[in-house]
Parts: C-alpha cells; structure tokens; sequence
C-alpha cells in the first residue's frame, strides 16, 4: 500500500501503455513491495555490521554509520513535526556535495517525502522552472546560496518555506532545529514504488524533464552495476566530483557507498585536478567517480605527486576517448571503470572493469540489463551496425507529466538517445548522441537554452548553438550569432555575451566560441538547421 497521501507525483505519471517493460531477472531484484530505501540503507547498516565503520567524512570530521542515522532521524523530525510535511510532498534540495546535504537528501526520502535535487550553479529562472513542474512546498538550502532560491521563490509562491542548512550561526537553520530533535524517527512504510526522487534533466528543447524514480528502482539499481561491476567493499573511501544533484553523483557518491558499507568524502570547496590528486592521496581514498576530462587533467599531477591508495577509477557523464583511457592508464597503473547510463534510468547500465575492458568499447550491458542496437522502426541491426540503442531492465523511463515520455518509450524499451555499434562479443561502442544534446565536460546542455539567454542581450538579432568537438571537453558550446544593426562583432562583444549568458543561467552552459554570421541557415518554415551549423562549424 502506497504511504504517500500526496498523490502529485502519483496522478501525473505516465499510462501504463507508455510504460517501459520491467524486467526482474535476477534473484537479488526480487525486493519486497514494502520497502524505504533510506531504512535498508542505513538504519540496517548495524545489522549488516557497518554501525559503528565511517560513513561520511569531511575535514570537520567523521560520521558512523550509527550517527548519520541519528542525525538523519532529527532532520527527518524537522520536516514532519516542525514543517507539517506528509509523505508524497516534493521537498527541494540546493547544495553542492556535502555532509549536510547528504543527511537532507536521507531524511527527506526516508520521511516518504520526494527529493528534487537541484545544481548549485543554476540561477533564480533555472529554479523558477524546476518549481514550476515540480510544486515542492518547502526546501532545503545551503546558507551560502540562498539568493538565487529566494528571487525563485518570490515568482512561486507555492514554495512556502526554505529552511538553510550549513548556516550554523543562524538560529532557525536546519542544524539549529534538529539539534532540538531526539533522534527518533520510523522510517515512512512506503511501498517499493512509492516515489523517492525527482531527477530533472534539461532536453534539447531546453524545458526540464523530471524522471520519476522509486525506492525500488535506487535498490534495484544497487544490486547491478556496483554489485557486478563496481564491486565496492567495506573500507572502501570514495572521492568524485559529480553533484549529489546528478544521479551519477547521488549514485556514486552516496547511495552505493551506503550500499556496501564504504564511506565518502565531502571536501570543503571544490577541487582543482591537482587538488583532487592531493586529496585521494591525503585521505587514502580507494575509489574516484568524475568525468573523463578531469582525469585527463588530473594525468600530469599523478605523475608528480603518485597516487598508490586509488584501486577504482570510474568515468562517466560523457563519452571516454580511448586516448585519455591510455593517458590515465600510463599515469596511474589503473585501468579506467568506463560506463554509461542516464538520469531515466538511475544510473549506469553499460560498462566493463578490469580485465573485461576492450579499447574503444563502453562495455556491456550490465546483469540485470538487456540492450540491443535497432534500426528506426526498432528492429535490431547486424552486429557492427550503427544504430540507436535500446534497453530494458528493472528501472525506466517515467517522465513527470510530459510528452516526452513517448519518444524516450517505445514498444516496451527504452531509448536514451545514443547511437551505437554493437560487436560479435556483446561489446557496445559509443558513437554519438541522437539529438542535439550538447555534453561538455559532464555536463548535459540544451542548445536552446543558451539561445535564449543570448536572444536576451539587446545586440543579438539571432543565433544558433551546437556542439562543437573538443579533445579537452568533448564538447564545447559554440554559438552562431546574427547582430542587430549598429553593433560591430568583435572580441569585445564576445567577452560581453559570454559574461552575460553566465549571468542570466547556469555559468557552465556559457558559449566558448562565438562566431558572428550574416544569417542563419533556416527552413522554409523558418526552423533553424542545427545541421547545418554544423556543416558550417566544420569548415570554418
């Protein structure tokens, strides 16, 4: 039976006819239907034997399993007796990877609550969208970056309360109401597919998607790749730089290290490369999640400084060059964890370790997982093909409320959107994204977004953005801009549009290269060509 009394997220979820298949093949998938993540996680740890092992560490200090249990309990205290939340409610979450966000994000799913994580770097409007869709009636915010959430939460009323946390000095501060708290919370009897998180993701379209995610699916998720792939241990110390905002860092970074009984590091800034290498060394970290062009950074700083506590390197977040798996194996002795997966499915569902790795290749699907390359009707291509993939397994796509949901589902499967080739031996080789998602340096940017931000500056009659290749980033965002009568497109203009796209959304998306065009190639309908930008990107 379902806890959740605020059915929002439960009325809005796609037809049953739009579902993907759910496949539970494995012995370990068959989890109960009456289960909270956050309690087999971590009220269970002591059981499992991890009560009293490390869990989150930080330069302030260490907590244990056991006291992250109580600390969450008080927060989960603060949300229900203190604001009055019942489970289903949306519960938004700003901050960067910290312990304090970390215990927010536990509480608020073991309350029955639903997360909605959100980047630290997205700005009032990025917000104001995300509330829109998902109606969260209170949130949890980082002291440090209250501006933004409070200009969002003027334009959404419906936001009734944020309440801050790392703010210790402040007497109403989530860490000041909890510190009242005795520490005993049952964790809400939420059904396995009751909802446990909204995951937003930005599309080609630039309008943010939230993925549905359960409590069953997190678990499910748990008992594939790390259990089969991964294979973390016990006294395993984790590093990366993904946001617990991304699932690959929520993942990553927290729930698969509760999974094993390993612990994770939260450092007070973010990290440099150098400084990243510094840190596994200082802290004897045994496992680093980041993107491939960090560790093709990091690669020079390995050489000088060493790095003899690393065992696990995982990329993910965009496509590994096979250079930089060499550069990073040359450097460190390691092999790369290479893997990809996808925000609608949780996390990652291709990859290979150790001596499974062949060059050029992701790898292959995960246990529990099936995946096939198929033509434009669905039907699988000859090995060697290139093609779209498709997959099925014990988590898919459920889009909140959008008409989306059709062209990620079809006939059962679902299509993240990549192309790729498939060899005799199961070994899948990325070759591009489908759409015109724009990945650079792990990050997912929708050309049209950054279009309207530039559309916003008073000289910018029109413009185009695509992804450009890039051997550092993968990609980088290039735009193609028409001006407006009167201004001159030179290198100071440039300067101005590039710092005024920082300022008006997230400052990752700004465009690195800004070339100034006569007009814009179009359809007869006037629909801008994508494709053709980037025939012309290639040539000039």
């Amino acid at each position: 039976m379902s806890a959740q009394v605020d059915r929002f997220v439960h009325d809005r979820l796609p037809p049953a006819a739009q579902l993907p298949v759910f496949r539970y093949d494995l012995p370990e998938l068959q989890l109960p239907d009456q289960l909270n993540l956050v309690e087999e996680l971590l009220d269970k740890a002591a059981a499992k034997g991890f009560g009293d092992k490390p869990m989150l560490r930080s330069p302030q200090g260490t907590l244990t399993y056991a006291q992250a249990a109580v600390e969450v309990n008080r927060i989960a205290q603060v949300l229900v007796e203190d604001l009055k939340l019942v489970p289903g409610n949306r519960v938004l979450l700003r901050g960067g990877n910290s312990v304090a966000m970390a215990l927010a994000w536990l509480a608020v799913v073991k309350a029955g609550l639903i997360a909605v994580a959100t980047m630290p770097l997205l700005r009032a409007k990025e917000l104001g969208d995300i509330i829109e869709k998902s109606q969260p009636v209170a949130a949890l915010c980082d002291g440090r970056l209250l501006d933004e959430l409070l200009l969002a939460q003027q334009a959404h009323p419906v936001l009734a309360t944020v309440v801050a946390f790392n703010k210790p000095d402040a007497e109403d501060s989530l860490s000041a109401r909890a510190a009242k708290k005795n520490g005993v919370f049952k964790a809400c009897p939420t059904a396995s597919d009751d909802i446990a998180l909204l995951a937003f993701t930005s599309g080609t379209t630039g309008k943010p998607k939230a993925p549905v995610t359960t409590h069953r699916d997190v678990l499910a998720m748990c008992e594939t790749w790390p259990r089969h792939v991964l294979r973390a241990r016990s006294d395993d110390i984790v590093v990366g730089s993904p946001p617990l905002a991304f699932t690959f860092g929520l993942g990553g970074l927290l729930v698969f290290p509760m999974w094993a009984g390993a612990s994770v590091y939260f450092p007070d800034a973010p990290f440099t490369p150098e400084g990243l290498v510094k840190l596994i060394n200082e802290v004897g970290a045994t496992i680093c999640y980041t993107a491939p062009t960090f560790y093709r950074q990091m690669a020079p700083f390995v050489k000088q400084h060493g790095m003899p506590s690393l065992r696990i390197s995982v990329s993910a977040g965009e496509a590994l060059p096979d250079a930089t798996r060499q550069l990073w194996k040359e450097a460190s002795g390691i092999e790369m964890l290479d893997g990809i997966g996808g925000t609608e499915v949780f996390h990652i569902y291709i990859s290979a370790a150790g001596n499974d790795v062949r060059r050029g290749a992701v790898g292959k699907a995960v246990p529990g997982f099936t995946a096939k390359v198929v033509d434009g009707e669905g039907n699988e291509v000859p090995h060697g093909t290139v093609g779209k993939l498709a997959l099925q397994g014990p988590v898919g796509c459920r889009y909140l409320d959008d008409p989306r949901q059709t062209d990620y589902v079809k006939n059962g499967w679902n299509y993240p959107g990549d192309s790729f080739v498939q060899d005799d031996d199961g070994y899948f080789f990325y070759q591009a994204r489908a759409d015109d998602m724009i990945i650079t340096a792990g990050y997912n940017v929708g050309g049209p977004e950054v279009e309207d931000a530039l559309l916003k500056h008073p000289a910018v009659a029109e413009c185009g953005v695509i992804g450009k290749p890039d051997a550092e980033r993968g990609m980088i965002v290039k735009a193609f801009c028409v001006l407006k009568p009167g201004n001159e497109g030179n290198a100071a203009l440039v300067k101005a549009l590039q710092d005024h796209v920082k300022a008006t959304i997230a400052p990752f998306k700004y465009p690195r290269e800004i070339e100034f065009v006569p007009a814009l190639p179009r359809t007869e309908t006037g629909k801008l060509q994508r494709f053709k930008l980037r025939q012309l990107n290639t040539t000039s």
